[in-house]
């Protein structure tokens, strides 16, 4: 047993490098709006992004690269962000956060990565998705 112990998920880019960097965050990020297209049960998420999803795509991808420990590309190239703002304009309500984190987490389980590293991301991903559905239930209360 090697005494190199390996970063944690969290620490530094350690989530970053275990996603396998740039092109697995893609590949991921490519996964998971194939499955909210082609998945009955998604795509009504799907819906609610532009017809052209490659923006949506890049966008997802620069976010995640500096939100898991990566280069900050979100802000190099579309400028600060406001992630609650953002989706504001979206009637994001419980069953819309669930589809999404249901719909990255099968998109996780296409992917060749840890269990613990699936488990990690889903738990983390909740924080955002639960901000942007408190923000959306107070943009769109009546």
């Amino acid at each position: 047993m090697s005494n190199q112990t390996l970063p944690s998920y969290g620490e530094g880019d350690a989530t970053f490098q275990a996603v396998g960097g740039l092109n697995g965050l893609r590949k991921l990020v490519e996964s998971f709006y194939r499955i909210m297209e082609n998945t009955p049960a998604y795509r009504p998420l799907f819906d609610m992004h532009p017809a052209d999803t490659q923006l949506s795509i890049d966008k997802l991808v620069a976010f995640l690269s500096g939100w898991m420990g990566g280069e900050r590309l979100y802000s190099k190239t579309y400028g600060k962000i406001h992630l609650p703002q953002a989706h504001a304009h979206l009637v994001v309500t419980d069953k819309e956060k669930a589809m999404w984190l249901n719909c990255m987490a099968e998109a996780l389980n296409e992917q060749d990565y840890p269990d613990a590293l699936k488990r990690y991301l889903i738990e983390k991903l909740e924080f955002p998705a639960e901000r942007i559905r408190q923000v959306s239930q107070i943009q769109h209360q009546e």
